[in-house]
Parts: C-alpha cells; sequence; structure tokens
C-alpha cells in the first residue's frame, strides 16, 4: 500500500523519535528526519531506511 504521505519526524535522530521514524517508513510513509545537533546520527538513520527500500531525507533545524 502507497500512502505517498510525508511525515516529519522532529527529533529522529535517536530515541523515541528514531523509532517513529523507523515505524512510520515500515508503514509506507516518505520520513523527513529532523535533528538539532546531532547530524552524523540523523544521516545514520536515513542511510538504514534507504538500505531498507525507504524514502528519508536528513534535515537540521533550530526548532526552539
Amino acid at each position: 500500500m502507497e500512502l505517498n504521505q510525508t511525515a516529519l519526524v522532529t527529533g529522529a535522530s535517536r530515541g523515541i523519535g528514531r523509532a517513529t521514524a523507523e515505524l512510520l517508513a515500515r508503514n509506507g510513509f516518505n520520513v523527513v528526519a529532523h535533528y538539532h545537533n546531532n547530524k552524523e546520527a540523523a544521516e545514520e538513520l536515513v542511510r538504514s531506511l534507504k538500505a531498507q527500500g525507504y524514502a528519508a531525507l536528513a534535515v537540521g533545524a533550530d526548532l526552539r
């Protein structure tokens, strides 16, 4: 099933945010993985998701 929807997951570089991004990807969402400080961890998540065939992008931003 293709949803053709995109989810922005804040704090996706670790913990609950990462788990949420992975769950959304497995359920058909394109994932935008937000990070504030941990660029490498967010990019590692994106590499992992893409290796599994999911669409993902890392975006850094200060959301305070």
